[in-house]
């Protein structure tokens, strides 16, 4: 019998710092204009910090936290924890492993995804590939989360974009298909527009690249408009044709959460209307790795989602890497309205 994945429960965490477009304001008066422009083609008027003495496993155990009660799971039920993020602890090790410490899942095997912040999606369909090749796994921990404040300058009005957060999904086997379809696309050619570019091999930390701000978050060069606009809706196509599924089959499609113009313009190129997506970088800010999981997860507890429901998540991280998944939700949803 075949193996199906299905999501069973998620989670979120935004931590309790919360930072406003007004606060960015008067901390940084000579960029007023700059952080106006943002804010109208964002649409991003707030975000939230947490303490900083956390790292990112903390975001993530909160996270995980709530995923697993709402699953009815103990953590010493995990088989594999699969964590994505562009903000570890450390270089190495993994920060799933710290998670795993952490959250008490002394049964699961553990590795990172870093796929920036097409690492949830990545994660999903990483989970349903482990489900359906090993019959003795049953419960998969899919968390993204997103400490990227902390490794940005922050004298630069570009910490404008980065919100804490992190969110967890379970995925569980079940005998009708949940996970439907996962496509991939990358473009390694845009991998010095935004990144940390010392600390790793290619130029291990030293004090000219602290000096010089190469061990921080920075944007070097802007990416085209087009890589989303016109990535989004590619996989989205892509998802479709493979799994069999109508675009107008689609209760929602999750976008990475940066720029609420670009899913705008995406939606009109797909021929939905805007109520079957969902926004929250308005009041997270970009939440990176997590966003993807920390809005599904709102607009299931927000929104009258069914099972039978189709869900798309297209995420896009630097580098670029760009990946989306489909699913159904089935009767072993636990969680949100109904």
């Amino acid at each position: 019998m075949t193996r199906h994945a299905q999501l069973i429960a998620t989670g979120s965490y935004r931590p309790a710092i919360e930072v406003t477009n007004d606060d960015l304001r008067a901390r940084f008066p000579e960029h007023r204009e700059f952080i106006d422009k943002m804010e109208q083609s964002t649409g991003i008027r707030s975000r939230w910090h947490a303490p900083e003495d956390w790292a990112t496993s903390d975001l993530a155990l909160h996270a995980s936290r709530q995923a697993l009660e709402r699953a009815g799971r103990r953590p010493e039920d995990v088989d594999l924890i699969l964590l994505g993020t562009d903000s570890p602890d450390y270089i190495t090790p993994a920060t799933s492993v710290v998670l795993q410490h952490k959250l008490g899942a002394v049964n699961a095997g553990t590795f990172d995804i870093g796929c920036a912040c097409a690492s949830f999606p990545t994660g999903i369909a990483t989970a349903a590939g482990w489900l359906a090749a090993n019959p003795s796994m049953r419960t998969v921990l899919v968390v993204g989360a997103y400490l990227m404040h902390k490794l940005a300058d922050p004298d630069d009005p570009m910490i404008f974009f980065y919100g804490d957060g992190a969110a967890a999904a379970v995925l569980e086997p079940g005998d009708e298909p949940g996970f439907l379809a996962a496509a991939v696309q990358a473009d390694g050619s845009y991998h010095r527009h935004w990144g940390i570019f010392a600390g790793g091999t290619a130029e291990p930390a030293n004090l000219d690249a602290v000096r010089e701000g190469r061990t921080r978050v920075r944007m070097l060069e802007r990416y085209p408009p087009e890589v989303n606009r016109e990535g989004w809706q590619r996989l989205v196509r892509r998802l479709a044709a493979d799994a069999g599924f109508a675009l107008d089959e689609i209760a929602l499609v999750i976008f990475t959460q940066v720029r609420k113009p670009t899913i705008e313009e995406v939606m009109g190129d797909l021929g939905l209307p805007m109520s079957r997506t969902h926004t929250i970088m308005e009041h997270t800010g970009y939440t990176g790795s997590a966003c993807i999981g920390m809005a599904l997860h709102d607009a299931l507890e927000t929104r009258s989602l069914a099972p039978g429901d189709l869900v798309v998540l297209i995420g896009s991280g630097v580098g670029y890497n760009q990946a989306g998944v489909a699913l159904r939700l089935r009767e072993t949803f636990r969680g949100g309205r109904r």
